[in-house]
């Protein structure tokens, strides 16, 4: 059979569109490799990102930006603060195990886009871009692609991984194509076993896999007959690969039944507690990008509520991550990075039907950052008595997105390789300057 003149419906049944989707992105590793060769000014400090994003924002007032002398329609039921062990900087009194991390993170008070919108914030948030005529890749795919493919990543797993659920609101690669877009787990690492999508099939034992490969094999009279057709090599090298992902080391990066039980407590038994400890072995592993799309801080309704469950679930989590990462020597090359498309309403409201909820609110909002280069300990921007707006040293997306860039050895002035010839740079240039003070 001659495979170039395969039709569209052929490569499908045979699989070839999969390889070939695997391949996309080889110009562009090249083209970024000459970039990297060309910027030598960046020198990396960080070697892994951890991005917890708070899927719908979370209230700065509640968490890392409290304001207790507002009064109850700002605070509501969470109106008291808690001092850190670094003296100066206080948090929410709901978040007691992270105030005990302070001199480990830094807090940015002053983060500002001024948009109200899930999938624009979030694009904004994730991209350091304002909407336009082409669709920017995340900060997850732009690390992928310099300190992954570009950067001879040798990997088990993919070198942009989401736990466990994708973000949904844009497409994370953008113009650089499917091969930049992350591998997300499915499943949930509090549940045994968890479930990784294309690792462990639900309700298919380990035999019957590998049986169900060797029948394919004994069947596949085309692929034996084409067996030196570099199409099927292809094909070939990708089943490998899959098998690898599924019985190989990757398995075991997921598999958390050998970690020890006092670890696994200590993350908190939930969904995020377990997706925190995955990333810190996903770190362990050289992964370059994982994010923890931790949803439901959205709450527009009945608000504290779901506040007083969520909060003791993230602090204890996040500051495990952050102990843990200090404990084995690796959070001076893992950032963290913590916060969502926007914040909620300083404000709350009390009226049906919220009945106490906060909305989007794009104007002031507060981000964590740990690691990798970050100083810890210190406070970056200021908001006003209420939480309602930036009035010492605004940050923007940008500024944030190019000083984690920075500290992973990417050039945020540099240029973004792309197949369409295209000038293109990684970062715009209109912000408000990198965050210097604490890098």
């Amino acid at each position: 059979m001659n495979t170039k003149n395969l039709t569209r419906r052929d490569m499908i049944k045979l699989g070839l569109l999969s390889v070939g989707s695997l391949m996309l992105g080889g110009p562009l590793n090249l083209l970024a490799k000459n970039i990297v060769r060309k910027s030598s000014k960046v020198k990396a400090k960080a070697k892994s990102v951890i991005q917890i994003w708070l899927w719908g924002g979370q209230s700065h007032i509640d968490t890392f930006d409290p304001k207790p002398q507002a009064g109850r329609d700002y605070c509501g039921e969470l109106a008291s603060e808690i001092e850190t062990n670094v003296k100066g900087i206080k948090l929410n009194a709901a978040l007691p195990l992270l105030a005990q991390q302070a001199d480990k993170y830094s807090l940015i008070r002053s983060m500002t886009h001024g948009i109200n919108a899930h999938e624009t914030a979030s694009y904004v948030m994730q991209t350091g871009h304002e909407p336009g005529r082409l669709v920017y890749p995340s900060a997850g795919a732009v690390v992928s692609l310099f300190k992954g493919y570009a950067n001879g990543y040798k990997g088990v797993v993919p070198p942009y991984v989401v736990l466990t659920k994708g973000q949904g609101r844009f497409s994370e690669s953008g113009f650089l194509g499917t091969k930049y877009k992350p591998f997300v787990t499915g499943g949930d690492p509090s549940r045994k076993p968890f479930e990784v999508e294309g690792i462990i099939a639900k309700g298919v034992s380990d035999e019957r896999q590998l049986s169900r490969r060797e029948l394919l094999h004994n069947l596949d009279t085309l692929g034996k007959a084409n067996s030196k057709s570099s199409q099927f090599k292809k094909l070939d090298k990708c089943e490998n690969e899959a098998y690898d992902l599924m019985f190989g080391d990757a398995r075991k990066i997921f598999d958390l039944s050998n970690e020890d039980p006092a670890v696994r407590e200590r993350y908190g038994k939930k969904k995020f507690g377990q997706s925190c400890l995955v990333a810190r072995r996903l770190v362990e592993a050289g992964v370059p990008y994982i994010t923890i799309n931790y949803n439901g801080w959205d709450t527009h309704k009945q608000h504290f509520q779901i506040m007083n469950q969520k909060l003791p679930e993230f602090d204890q989590g996040l500051s495990a991550l952050l102990q843990d990462l200090s404990d084995k020597d690796l959070l001076d090359s893992t950032i963290i990075w913590c916060g969502g498309e926007f914040g909620r309403t300083p404000k709350v409201m009390w009226n049906p039907p919220w009945n106490g909820g906060r909305g989007h609110f794009g104007q002031c909002f507060s981000v964590l950052l740990a690691g990798g280069g970050f100083k810890g300990g210190h406070v970056v921007g200021k908001s006003n008595a209420t939480g309602t707006e930036v009035v010492e040293r605004p940050v923007r997306p940008e500024d944030l997105i190019g000083s984690i860039y920075e500290l992973m050895g990417i050039d945020p002035d540099g240029k973004l390789p792309n197949n369409k010839g295209l000038d293109v740079a990684i970062l715009p240039k209109n912000g408000n300057g990198r965050l210097k003070e604490i890098m």
